[in-house]
């Protein structure tokens, strides 16, 4: 009894305290419980105004009272009714005095005890604003050709889906702003006068950039199709190719695939086929990268038949990639399938063809590097020099060429120059500052 005395003498007392509490405890009101975003509502009223560019119009017309007196009527009706409002638009020009108020209404005296705001730049109608990319080279006076195989006289492989003819049309449209001449090289007989150091239309030959559209396969010009050059099902062209990449620093570039893995001549090779039942094709096997990579460090020819290639299956792109590809403005997806990429060994000992890479486009797996440009170096009076470079993307079957794109813009590094919004006359800025009025 005396128990249940005492549980009911303490629900009293924790009653009457509660009850007591509430008497002067002070609630807050709605508006500071769940205030209205200020911010938030300014910007989305700017943004709403300027839907279909009406605020953008308005605002270069300070002269125009009867557009004014709308815009102001289209505000009134975007706000909720208690809503106390300033708009006021600036001049944006150079010199010291950055913004110049030239411009402004509203519908209070006051914008009460607490306000916020938002503003939103706008362009003049009539004027373009665009990006010209800087020339790959071009701070060292001359540029860089780029050198894009389109050979009519050739087939590929690896690139389902796509003839070398398509991709090569592609790339030109991603990369031919960012290069001083870019040429399609049309066939065989233009490749071997590029080989040969003779300009196609009076372009730079060194220092070039040479995208290979033909997935593994090669274009090889008919005086190639012989003696010294067809030892080993033509191993032996893939090191004259490395040998000219060094002589004349190119950069050799390879989509898709195990580079070098076959020859293509349609002419010279028509009852000829890769094994595949593609005529107009050689095999050379992995025999020709191993070649090519000799040629390009100036070691003596012999014929290695070793497969280096190795299948980490996905992979992903580097930081560095992905950060050049907000900056491009291309967008490849992240993740690739890789089943042609190539071993650390050859780039680790560095003894074994003095190269290094600058650029991974896809991050390594183990010791595989799915994606990446190497640069060989040679020592010159005891400096180490770039001289030569090979962009490889180990990657299956189906090409993206805006990796292609992306490894050589990562790895070349062209800045983009943008109009400025800074241009007197070019550009106002719109401010919209918000209070609210009477309510809860």
């Amino acid at each position: 009894m005396m128990r249940t005395i005492e549980i009911l003498l303490v629900i009293i007392i924790i009653t009457g305290a509660f009850i007591i509490a509430s008497l002067f405890a002070v609630l807050p009101s709605p508006r500071q419980v769940s205030p209205l975003n200020l911010r938030r509502l300014a910007l989305t009223t700017l943004q709403t105004l300027d839907g279909d560019y009406d605020l953008s119009a308005t605002v270069f017309k300070a002269n125009d009272d009867s557009a004014w007196a709308q815009l102001q009527i289209a505000l009134s009706a975007c706000l909720p009714p208690n809503m106390i409002y300033n708009l006021t638009v600036y001049e944006v020009q150079g010199g010291a005095q950055l913004y110049t108020p030239i411009k402004s209404f509203s519908n209070a005296e006051s914008l009460g005890v607490s306000s916020d705001a938002a503003s939103s730049l706008v362009a003049s109608s009539n004027v373009t604003f665009s990006v010209t990319p800087e020339k790959i080279g071009g701070s060292q006076g001359g540029g860089v050709t780029l050198y894009i195989l389109n050979c009519s006289d050739s087939y590929g492989w690896w690139i389902t889906g796509y003839t070398a003819q398509s991709l090569a049309q592609d790339l030109y449209n991603l990369l031919s702003p960012y290069f001083t001449k870019t040429i399609m090289v049309q066939n065989t007989a233009q490749l071997g006068q590029i080989l040969g150091n003779t300009s196609l239309q009076g372009e730079t030959v060194q220092n070039a950039v040479i995208i290979n559209t033909f997935g593994e396969a090669v274009p090889i010009p008919t005086a190639y199709c012989k003696s010294p050059y067809s030892a080993n099902s033509y191993a032996n062209y893939s090191y004259a190719l490395g040998q000219k990449v060094l002589l004349y620093n190119w950069t050799w570039t390879s989509i898709v695939g195990y580079p070098f893995y076959y020859v293509s001549n349609t002419g010279n090779f028509s009852s000829i086929q890769n094994g595949w039942g593609i005529y107009g094709m050689n095999q050379i096997g992995p025999g020709g990268l191993n070649a090519f990579l000799r040629g390009l460090d100036n070691q003596s020819y012999s014929y290695d038949p070793t497969d280096i290639k190795g299948s980490p299956g996905v992979v992903y792109l580097s930081n560095q990639v992905i950060d050049s590809s907000n900056y491009y403005g291309i967008y490849p997806s992240q993740s690739q399938t890789s089943t042609r990429a190539l071993p650390t060994s050859i780039i680790s000992p560095y003894s074994t063809y003095h190269l290094k890479v600058t650029t991974y486009v896809f991050n390594p797996v183990d010791n595989w590097i799915p994606g990446a440009v190497y640069r060989h170096f040679v020592t010159v009076n005891g400096t180490s020099q770039n001289q030569g470079s090979f962009y490889a993307l180990g990657l299956t079957r189906t090409p993206d060429i805006r990796l292609t794109a992306l490894g050589l813009l990562t790895d070349f590094k062209p800045r983009l120059y943008r109009s400025e919004y800074t241009v007197n006359g070019t550009s106002r800025l719109v401010v919209l500052q918000l209070g609210q009025a009477g309510g809860v």
